[in-house]
């Protein structure tokens, strides 16, 4: 789940350093937010929240969805840069989080 992520703040300042950026050719997470359903005004009203970052706040807004759906936006939207970020997290930093706690 994201939910899992939200906790890792290396790989949460990777995400929102990737997504975090406006360039008129690269999906970020306006694109990503948009496809999970947020409205324009909600999208409008996280953009111009300096003291948040959008892409934190459209994760946390979608946390219960698996990092797997994650994944396949990067997917979608070509976003291989953010896939290598996500996919090394779950082949690495995952699997430890599960044998910390259990």
């Amino acid at each position: 789940m994201i939910s899992d992520l939200m906790n890792d703040e290396d790989l949460l300042y990777k995400l929102q350093l990737k997504l975090d950026t406006h360039h008129p050719t690269v999906k970020n997470w306006r694109n990503f937010a948009s496809k999970w359903g947020m409205s324009y005004d909600e999208l409008c009203f996280l953009e111009h929240r300096p003291q948040q970052s959008p892409t934190l706040e459209f994760l946390l807004r979608n946390s219960e969805k698996t990092v797997e759906q994650l994944i396949d936006l990067c997917k979608l939207y070509k976003r291989i840069d953010v896939l290598k970020v996500l996919q090394l997290w779950v082949e690495k930093d995952w699997p430890k989080r599960w044998h910390q706690t259990y």
